[in-house]
């Protein structure tokens, strides 16, 4: 099958078979076609970057947790890295040897907050992304 057939079954395609083949699609390949679908949506004339412009403009719902530094209490921040995620020990403490490295991905802004109140606490630099 072309790209161009591809395209031609697409476009014959009604509003609910495409968001049914967009959640297949998500879900056979483990990605999200949220991005996407916003430049997709954009007028074709618009300059490039103002695609992107509405989707900056969104509040950002997920955040990371990245440790810059750890501070003169090494063990202190691998003991609450290790109770913020589920590492072990070891992997814990390669995590906060490789400063900056980011600890938590996608989480939410309290519990982003939360983690950096716990890690700066014990003297740990913590930056929210």
């Amino acid at each position: 099958m072309t790209k161009q057939e591809i395209i031609d079954a697409i476009g014959q395609m009604t509003v609910l078979e495409l968001a049914e083949l967009v959640k297949a699609l998500e879900e056979k390949f483990g990605v999200s076609a949220a991005a996407p679908m916003a430049m997709v949506a954009s007028p074709v004339a618009a300059a490039p970057g103002a695609a992107e412009a509405p989707v900056a403009a969104e509040e950002q719902t997920e955040f990371d947790v990245v440790i810059k530094s750890v501070g003169e209490q090494k063990i202190q921040v691998i003991k609450v890295v290790r109770e913020l995620t589920s590492l072990g020990l070891r992997e814990a403490k390669e995590a906060v040897e490789a400063a900056p490295a980011e600890l938590l991905k996608a989480v939410t802004k309290e519990q982003a907050q939360s983690a950096k109140e716990k890690l700066e606490a014990v003297g740990a630099a913590v930056e929210i992304k």
